[in-house]
């Protein structure tokens, strides 16, 4: 397991692009990081910056307290599992999964030791004198891990190693590597633009924003208190409903905003900020509920998806889209008039710069255990 700090950390290019801009976090003994964001973020460039595929502009990397940033790749003690596989064709199964150790001249009997014990635990001893051509996609990315693991490194850095997977394949994949990390019990850094692997697989996911780390945190931390709007809008599906309000009244409890011709509350502390600044309200879809006492929308589309709908809704008055989540045995049609409540505690506001207003309620607030574990306790 490995401890990673990285302290003011920046990358400049000679041609003046700066595409990590003084990113500041810490990654855990034993963590499972992943690092996600848009297409261009500079997520990547940070892991390759770990693994030491990247020169450091400035700023301190450390792991386990020694400052890495001049040591090459091999001697860091790194694993990194790349998108592409990167495995030799000419070799078998058992051949590239041994390739490293055989570059460090380990001893046979250890080398084949290895090998077997790794290739047990992925599943791929029946398939040791196999060449990679013969092998399915998902079968190769669990040799390309099972290369990496074998060496026993400090730390496990996989770039998007699921993306060329079909849909089904990726799901079973994101079991066994959770599975897998549970066993090693490694540090590992998972860069992803899926934002469904970062929620499942993370103990805790980095937002990455034009090179900016944007917000750290758990997967229901980033979800239920988005520090930002951008990881408002990015962390959730669908997304999040983000509509333009304007602040009409505030105190530490509750905040009034004017969307369209509708009033709403939010259980925020916005009393600081002043009246008839311009807002964003926002507001998940299945936090929205239909009552005949609510505000009337327009339901323009719909997306049925077996156990929920998607509903897509204009507001009556002032025509702002919201889109709302349903269960899949409401009959609903294009066109029907609706009515929806959106409850004060489960909004979100943001200011006119993006920022936050602090929640009313905790994410302890929000836990709830099985009843089985209620009683046990």
């Amino acid at each position: 397991m490995a401890r990673l700090e990285l302290k003011n950390i920046n990358k400049i290019y000679p041609d003046g692009a700066h595409i990590i801009k003084d990113a500041n976090l810490t990654i855990e003994d034993g963590e499972f990081t992943v690092f996600v964001g848009p297409s261009g973020c500079g997520k990547s460039t940070m892991l390759r910056m770990v693994a030491g595929l990247e020169d450091i502009s400035s700023g301190e990397m450390c792991l386990d307290g020694e400052v890495v940033n001049n040591l090459s790749p091999t001697d860091r003690g790194i694993g990194m599992v790349f998108q592409s596989y990167a495995l030799y064709p000419h070799m078998t199964v058992y051949e590239n999964i041994a390739f490293g150790l055989q570059l460090a001249k380990k001893p046979k009997d250890q080398i084949d030791s290895a090998v077997r014990e790794v290739a047990e635990m992925l599943e791929l001893t029946n398939l040791l004198k196999q060449r990679p051509s013969q092998l399915s996609g998902g079968q190769r990315q669990r040799v390309a891990i099972g290369r990496a693991i074998v060496r026993n490194p400090k730390l496990f850095l996989l770039d998007e190693p699921l993306s060329n997977l079909d849909a089904s394949l990726r799901v079973r994949m994101r079991l066994q590597l959770a599975e897998y990390h549970k066993k090693l019990k490694s540090t590992v850094i998972y860069v992803t633009h899926d934002q469904v692997e970062a929620m499942t697989l993370a103990d805790k996911i980095v937002v990455l924003r034009s090179g900016v780390v944007e917000q750290v945190g758990s997967p229901l931390e980033l979800y239920y208190f988005p520090d930002t709007l951008f990881v408002a809008g990015f962390i959730g599906s669908p997304k999040m409903n983000l509509l333009p309000a304007t602040l009409v009244g505030a105190t530490e409890e509750q905040a009034t905003v004017e969307v369209g011709d509708y009033t709403f509350q939010a259980d925020v502390d916005a009393h600081t900020a002043t009246h008839g600044s311009l807002m964003t309200l926002g507001i998940r879809p299945e936090d929205i509920h239909l009552d005949e006492k609510g505000v009337g929308v327009t339901v323009e589309g719909l997306e049925r998806l077996g156990t929920e709908s998607l509903l897509y809704t204009t507001l009556v008055r002032g025509g702002q889209e919201v889109l709302v989540r349903v269960p899949g045995t409401v009959h609903v049609e294009v066109g029907q008039r609706l009515n929806i409540r959106i409850p004060a505690e489960k909004c979100h506001l943001f200011d006119s710069k993006g920022k936050a207003f602090k929640r009313g309620k905790t994410l302890d607030d929000l836990i709830t255990l099985p009843p089985q574990i209620q009683q046990a306790s």
